[in-house]
C-alpha cells in the first residue's frame, strides 16, 4: 500500500474515490460541504430523501456527482459530532477504507483526516489513519491454498490536511504511522504461524533476517551458552520440548554510544501446553500466540529503526515451548536461576515468569535506562482487565507514566496496577527462596511481584497482555498490540512525536 499526503479541495481531486463525512442526523462536514456546493447541493438532496442519516459505520457509494473531478464519493457516517472521539475517528477511517478495497478503485483520496478529533492535532489524525489503514487490509492467508484475493485491491491512499502548513507534520507523523503499522504487521505475522511453523528456531531465523535488514545487531544464544550463564529457570521450562530453546538480542544503535539502552523483553514460548501442569484442551490452538511478548518487542524494534529513532533499543527474546514429557520439570522441582534465586516451581504452568526473570537478571549488563518487559503471563489479568486494556506494573512511577501516556497517545492503552510489597508474601516457599505462583487471589499481581524480585538493578515495568494480544472466537488473530505502545514510548523517549 502506497501513502501521500496532499492538500486541496475535495471537488477537484482525480481519484477513483474522494471519501468524506456526515454527521447524524444528515449534517455535512466541511470537506462534504464543499461537494455539496459544487455539486448544486447533490450530497443535501440525497440526504434529505432519507439516503442517509450519518449512523456511524454507515457508507453511501455515488457515482458520477456533479461538479467534482472523482469518479466516485464516498460519504462515510460517522455518528453524533459531539460524540466524535479516538475511537470513533480510527472507525471511521477503518469502515472507509473497507469499502474503499470492495469499490474497484485503484485509489482513494480521504478527506477524514481534516476532521477535529478533541485535542488531537493532525498528525495524530494521518499517524493513526496510516496504522488503523493497514491494520484493515491486513489478512494473514499465506498457508492457504485458495486465497480469497480483492478483485481490484485498493493500492494508494491520499490523506488529505486543510491548510498547507500542516504537510510537514503530517508527512513526518505518514511516515511514522507506516512504521508503526509494519512493526504491528511483523508481531501478527509471526504470532498468528502455528507453533509447527513458528517453533524458537525459527523466531531466531527471522530476528537475524530482520536485523540484516535493517542493520541491527543480532546474536542467539544456543542452550549450552544458557547453561554456562545459568539459565537453569529459563532452561527448566525447555526440558520436556524437543525443540532446542534460542536467546534472541537485537540492538539498534540510534543513539549516541554513551546512552544508555532502553531494553524490551519479550516472552517467547512458541506454544504453551502449560507443561506437567497440562492446560485443558477447548482453546489449547491459542497458546501459539504466547509468544506475542516476543513478537511485539521484535515488532518495536522494527519500527524504532524505520524511523531511525535517535535512541538506543535492545530487544531481548527468551524463546522456547512447554511441552509435557519424560524430561519435563514436575511440580515441586527447584531450580536456580541466573540471579542465584532459587524458584520452587509449583505449577509448570507458570512458566512465563520463569524464562523472563533470567532474560531481566540478563538484561543488566546493558546497564539500561530502563526495562520493559512484554508477556502473555497471567489469565487473571484477562478476569481483572477484560480485552480493552493492557495491564502494567512498574517499580518507578516515572516510567509508568511514560507508557500510560504513551498508550494514550497510540489508543493502544494500559491501566496501571499495584505491585505492593504486601502481595510479595503469597510467594513465600518452605523449601526455595520462592514460589513461582502465589494462588487465585491477585494472580496477575503476585507473577508482577515474580518478577520484580529480579529487577532490582534499574527502572522497570511489566505489561501482562495476555488480553490484548489477540483475540479469539470468528475474527481468532493476533492485534498486534502492544507494538503502538511501545513504538509512541521510544518515539517520546527519544523526543519525538506531538
Amino acid at each position: 500500500m502506497e501513502f501521500s499526503i496532499k492538500s486541496g479541495s475535495p471537488e477537484k481531486q482525480r481519484s477513483a474515490c474522494v471519501v468524506v463525512g456526515v454527521f447524524e442526523p444528515r449534517k455535512l462536514s466541511i470537506p462534504a460541504e464543499l461537494i455539496d456546493n459544487a455539486a448544486r447541493q447533490h450530497l443535501s438532496d440525497l440526504l434529505r430523501r432519507g439516503d442517509m442519516e450519518g449512523k456511524a459505520g454507515s457508507t453511501l457509494l455515488l457515482h458520477n456527482v456533479p461538479g467534482t473531478e472523482a469518479d466516485r464519493v464516498l460519504l462515510v457516517g460517522l455518528g453524533k459530532e459531539k460524540e466524535f472521539r479516538e475511537k470513533e475517528y480510527r472507525s471511521a477511517v477503518a469502515t472507509a477504507i473497507k469499502t474503499l478495497n470492495e469499490t474497484g478503485g485503484f485509489d482513494g483520496t480521504v478527506f477524514l483526516t481534516e476532521l477535529p478529533v478533541k485535542k488531537r492535532d493532525v498528525a495524530w489524525r494521518v499517524r493513526q489513519a496510516v496504522i488503523v489503514a493497514q491494520e484493515t487490509l491486513y489478512r494473514f492467508d499465506r498457508l492457504k491454498s485458495k486465497k480469497d484475493d480483492v478483485r481490484r485491491p485498493l493500492r494508494k491512499v491520499t490523506f488529505c490536511v486543510e491548510r498547507r502548513s500542516e504537510l510537514a507534520a503530517a508527512e513526518t507523523a505518514l511516515l511514522q504511522g507506516d512504521a508503526i503499522a509494519a512493526g504491528q504487521a511483523l508481531m501478527k505475522d509471526l504470532a498468528n504461524l502455528p507453533a509447527n511453523f513458528c517453533t524458537p528456531t525459527y523466531l531466531a531465523e527471522q530476528s537475524m533476517s530482520m536485523a540484516g535488514e535493517f542493520g541491527l545487531e543480532a546474536e542467539v544464544l544456543e542452550r549450552e551458552d544458557m547453561e554456562k550463564l545459568g539459565m537453569h529457570s529459563l532452561l527448566s521450562v525447555a526440558r520436556g520440548s524437543h525443540q532446542p530453546p534460542k536467546f534472541i538480542v537485537l540492538r539498534y544503535k540510534g543513539g549516541k554510544a554513551e546512552d544508555k539502552p532502553v531494553v524490551l523483553v519479550g516472552k517467547g514460548v512458541t506454544f504453551d501446553t502449560g507443561g506437567i501442569s497440562l492446560k485443558p484442551a477447548p482453546e489449547m490452538d491459542e497458546m501459539k500466540y504466547d509468544m506475542s511478548g516476543a513478537a511485539s518487542v521484535i515488532g518495536a524494534i522494527k519500527a524504532a529503526a524505520m524511523m531511525k529513532l535517535p535512541l538506543n533499543v535492545v530487544a531481548v527474546v527468551p524463546a522456547t515451548e512447554n511441552m509435557p514429557g519424560g524430561q519435563a520439570t514436575r511440580p515441586g522441582d527447584v531450580v536456580t536461576s541466573m540471579s542465584g534465586q532459587t524458584i520452587e516451581i509449583l505449577n509448570t504452568d507458570a512458566e512465563g515468569r520463569l524464562i523472563l526473570c533470567d532474560a531481566l537478571t540478563y538484561s543488566e549488563r546493558f546497564e539500561p535506562d530502563c526495562v520493559v518487559d512484554v508477556a502473555t503471563l497471567t489469565g487473571a489479568c484477562v478476569i481483572a482487565l477484560g480485552h480493552v486494556v493492557t495491564g502494567l506494573f512498574a517499580n518507578d512511577d516515572g516510567l509508568a507514566r511514560e507508557l500510560l501516556d504513551a498508550g494514550q497517545e497510540a489508543y493502544d492503552r494500559a491501566w496501571q496496577m499495584p505491585l505492593w510489597e504486601d502481595y510479595q508474601e503469597q510467594l513465600h516457599s518452605n523449601f526455595a527462596d520462592m514460589a513461582n505462583i502465589g494462588g487465585r487471589p491477585g494472580g496477575s499481581i503476585t507473577a508482577a511481584c515474580f518478577l520484580s524480585r529480579f529487577t532490582k538493578k534499574y527502572d522497570w515495568a511489566h505489561l501482562d497482555i495476555a488480553g490484548t494480544a489477540w483475540r479469539g472466537g470468528k475474527k481468532k488473530g493476533s492485534t498486534g498490540r502492544p507494538v503502538p505502545l511501545l513504538a509512541h514510548f521510544l518515539m517520546a523517549r527519544a523526543g519525538i512525536g506531538d
